[in-house]
């Protein structure tokens, strides 16, 4: 940026730097998704083919910014994970949500024709974002516990809700008045007497939303030198497996090797420990 003497004004900028040593989370949410969905023509009450371009730009974002290692998706919302010693635009709190936000959206657009073939845009959809740190790996486990849970409480409300209003004959309002009150195993109990429906034989993408992950594509040759080859420990369970390879390869990977990732859309359980305990590189500073 050239020297002249208007560049005082530079000195307005605050900087706005993010506390070190703490991981970063990007929350993106729809803004007024309900009529965008409204106007569009969106299924209720899941749309696969919303949820699926949710997916592919979330992924998109991920293949661009390295450092983001897991995302969770439900409905127009997607959280995504930056790694705690990231140094992403030199942790600028702006730069960081602005660009993500930015790249987040520009993919959503460019892809609908591949999920919306025969539905034009009608008007530009827009996310809007928010960056919170959380200081350990305790809490990050519980914010995508809450998405999670979060993400059961609205579809099973929803997929009651829509059932009462397409099959039951109700209006919305009198769909709201029905649910208002009631306990999740009441309405269980309503979708499968009423609509012989078991709530869990529903698509996991719609229960449990979509986790995006890193992993870790094959461990580098050489590799098995890590291993002590004096010991020989207890036949391991497949997870612990798992977790025991992703973690020697990543450690080979700081002493220079090269490890081959890919992103994995899964629509699995993240409240319990499975999850974690097979990726513990999730978490790793």
């Amino acid at each position: 940026m050239a020297n002249s003497k208007y560049a005082y004004v530079r000195n307005f900028e605050l900087p706005d730097p993010l506390l070190q040593g703490c991981f970063l989370i990007c929350r993106l949410d729809g803004h007024s998704f309900h009529r965008f969905s409204e106007e569009h023509g969106f299924t209720k009450p899941n749309d696969e083919r919303a949820l699926k371009l949710m997916d592919h730009a979330a992924k998109d974002l991920m293949s661009q910014y390295k450092d983001i290692v897991l995302a969770f998706g439900e409905s127009d919302e997607f959280s995504f994970l930056l790694r705690k010693s990231t140094h992403l635009y030199n942790r600028r709190h702006a730069k960081i949500l602005t660009t993500l936000t930015s790249y987040f959206t520009s993919c959503y657009v460019f892809h609908w024709p591949q999920y919306f073939p025969d539905d034009t845009l009608q008007y530009p959809p827009s996310f809007d974002g928010r960056i919170v740190l959380y200081p350990d790996e305790r809490a990050i486990r519980d914010y995508f516990a809450w998405r999670q849970a979060d993400t059961h409480i609205n579809n099973l409300y929803n997929t009651v809700f829509w059932a009462l209003v397409q099959q039951g004959g109700q209006t919305t309002t009198e769909a709201h008045a029905t649910l208002r009150g009631t306990m999740s195993s009441q309405k269980h109990e309503m979708l499968f007497q009423q609509f012989h429906t078991n709530y869990n034989d529903i698509s996991a993408q719609f229960r449990k939303g979509s986790v995006l992950v890193r992993e870790v594509l094959h461990q580098p040759e050489g590799s098995e030198d890590i291993v002590g080859a004096d010991t020989t420990p207890p036949e391991p369970t497949a997870v612990q497996s798992e977790a025991t390879a992703q973690t020697l390869t990543l450690h080979k990977a700081r002493k220079g090797d090269k490890v081959k990732t890919t992103i994995q859309v899964l629509h699995c359980d993240v409240i319990g420990d499975e999850f974690w305990n097979a990726r513990p590189y999730l978490l790793a500073n």
